[in-house]
């Protein structure tokens, strides 16, 4: 045990001193806020320049409602209330005569305006938009672009006109939208948990659902759980490869046995990934409380989650490590690190289904399949739905026997391949050695 321990020691401190690893640990959280950041400084760099659009109106209803409709927006929303800068661009509206004989032909020129810059966009309304039942077929609004599936202009367009509609229908069938001001009132479900009853009958109340800490925890556990296993094992099928290929093997086990030496690999690898989760955890919690965000901290959930990342990490560094040892080179690796990755990959696919219905047969199901069992079944127990007790204890006893039948094949194969060179990589040599040794 002790020259165990002493490998793993020595491989911690040769992935810790790196400056790769310090750069990654400091990188890590800038990446995966790195949306948010971007966001914060280039607030200030919006394209302001005029947009010019063309309304090519067949109905004659909109005309003096989208210019109404684009003064008031220039007028109170595309300055910022602090320095009274520009933040917005300003939206210029142009009506064109209809020219119902060739109207293909007028919005092919219009599109020509636009590919020149001269415009920004084409709006066409059919002829029958106010009443569509009459006409379905020319009851359309169509808004052309260049780019116009993510056009802002395209967003904005949509409430005034359906405004506009309304009134105009509310007209035609003679009924005063000021009168029932109650018609088209929206109401707001909202998200609220279960009622609880105590001993005496007392009912208390449901706090409201936060959708924060229902979606984004969730996530942000598998994310770092599927990251710190990227960082912690995976490296060490390359790792094994080129100590193999270096024969630099064949000093370290004049000392200790194979075993021994995978178990090194392990646990070293295991060490660096903890150290980067304790850091990240320590740092998020202590972000979150300084913020006023503790609501959002899963206390209950945080043993679970490095049980089960201990776990995950340990049964991936078997894996990986054993397959290190079958590489002969580069090439091999690369090859060997797609089925090595499959326990990781699969959760990550599955997560919203999950997320969203996590007492379904099928998160059961999969959250107590042992390869998938750490990510899956924290994704549930991080959920608002409180899932059956048994089942994280069923799924950790699982993925613990699990782990110990790939420690036990993977040190078979780690005994046998780790000093053969040039041995064909085949599917059966392996099996070979898991079952033979």
């Amino acid at each position: 045990m002790y020259k165990v321990l002493r490998l793993a020691l020595r491989e911690y401190y040769a992935a810790v001193r790196t400056k790769g690893f310090i750069i990654g640990l400091v990188m890590l959280p800038v990446f995966m806020s790195g949306s948010i950041i971007a966001m914060a400084l280039l607030k200030d760099q919006v394209d302001i320049r005029e947009r010019h659009i063309v309304v090519v109106d067949e109905s004659g209803q909109f005309n003096e409602m989208l210019t109404e409709a684009a003064s008031i927006r220039n007028t109170q929303h595309i300055f910022d209330e602090e320095d009274s800068s520009q933040v917005k661009p300003v939206y210029s509206i142009e009506f064109v005569e209809v020219d119902t004989a060739n109207i293909l032909a007028q919005l092919g020129a219009l599109s020509d305006r636009a590919r020149e810059g001269e415009i920004h966009a084409i709006l066409h309304i059919g002829s029958s938009i106010v009443h569509p039942g009459v006409d379905p077929a020319n009851a359309y609004v169509n808004y052309h672009a260049e780019s116009a599936a993510l056009d802002d202009i395209r967003g904005w367009l949509r409430d005034p006109i359906n405004n506009h509609l309304r009134r105009l229908r509310l007209e035609d069938a003679g009924i005063d939208e000021s009168e029932i001001p109650d018609l088209f009132h929206w109401s707001w479900v909202a998200a609220k948990g279960l009622l609880n009853v105590d001993d005496e009958g007392n009912v208390t109340d449901a706090g409201a659902s936060n959708e924060i800490r229902a979606i984004a925890v969730p996530l942000v556990m598998m994310m770092l759980m599927f990251m710190m296993s990227m960082m912690g094992a995976t490296p060490q099928l390359s790792a094994v490869m080129e100590e193999k290929t270096q024969r630099i093997v064949e000093v370290i086990l004049g000392s200790i046995t194979p075993f021994q030496f995978m178990m090194g690999k392990i646990l070293g690898g295991l060490a660096v990934a903890l150290t980067s989760t304790l850091v990240y955890l320590g740092g998020g919690t202590a972000f979150m409380q300084w913020r006023g965000f503790e609501a959002y901290i899963p206390y209950d959930i945080l043993p679970w989650f490095v049980v089960n990342l201990i776990v995950l990490l340990f049964m991936l560094g078997a894996i990986m490590t054993s397959l290190g040892s079958v590489a002969n080179d580069a090439k091999d690796a690369q090859s060997l690190s797609f089925p090595a990755m499959f326990p990781m990959m699969i959760p990550m696919f599955i997560m919203m289904p999950v997320l969203k219905e996590p007492l379904s047969t099928f998160a059961t199901v999969m959250s107590l399949i042992p390869p998938f069992t750490p990510m899956v079944m924290t994704l549930r127990m991080a959920s608002p739905v409180t899932i059956p007790a048994w089942q994280p204890w069923a799924g950790l006893a699982g993925v613990i026997i699990f782990t110990l039948f790939v420690v036990w094949g993977g040190a078979r194969i780690f005994r046998a391949a780790i000093l053969m060179q040039g041995v064909p990589l085949k599917f059966s040599n392996i099996m070979r050695w898991m079952t033979k040794g």
